[in-house]
């Protein structure tokens, strides 16, 4: 398999895992729900540079290395920010959804042509977007919870996990494609 199929894989698999260890301690911004939250955009980081290096002539490496930039800042941002309350804290991860949805959407669609038709990543993107946007009005809440980050970070490592079965499918595809050509 690819590293590229490998990278979304742990990344899909390692998103989910977050989401339960973030249900476990999402009520208060305790020492662990801080730590988790600075933690996930860095997931994503790690992630991404791990990808831009898969696709050095890819016309989408110039929104991935902006998406790294972008999730490193996120993750000092609501390190930041849980001073200040769960409102804020949402309002931050807020913005990041919506700004990076907006990149991986972007992303997607420049791969189209490379990868095939990355529906789960256009998907994923797009609903980062309308969820991020809720939080920012959620954070305005008198009483905002971060209870919907569990099933946001879940269903993005679920479409993470979803595009690495498509890439899969795709490889065995071309494989027996190039071995029927050869017969």
């Amino acid at each position: 398999m690819s590293n590229l199929f490998r990278i979304y894989l742990v990344r899909g698999l390692v998103a989910i895992a977050w989401a339960v260890a973030f249900s476990t301690a999402h009520e208060s911004l305790s020492a662990t729900s801080v730590v988790l939250l600075v933690a996930y955009p860095l997931i994503d980081v790690v992630a991404t540079l791990l990808d831009t290096r898969q696709t050095s002539g890819s016309p989408a490496r110039t929104l991935q290395v902006f998406n790294t930039g972008l999730s490193a800042a996120a993750a000092v941002g609501l390190g930041v920010a849980a001073i200040s309350g769960i409102g804020a804290v949402l309002a931050t991860f807020g913005v990041w959804a919506v700004v990076s949805g907006a990149a991986q959407f972007t992303v997607a669609l420049r791969r189209r042509a490379e990868l095939g038709r990355q529906w789960p990543s256009l998907t994923a993107g797009a609903l980062s977007v309308i969820a991020g946007a809720t939080y920012l009005v959620q954070a305005a809440d008198a009483h905002p919870s971060l209870q919907a980050l569990i099933t946001y970070t879940a269903a993005g490592g679920t479409f993470f996990v979803l595009q690495a079965a498509g890439l899969a499918w795709r490889q065995r595809r071309m494989r027996s494609r190039a071995l029927s050509a050869r017969s």
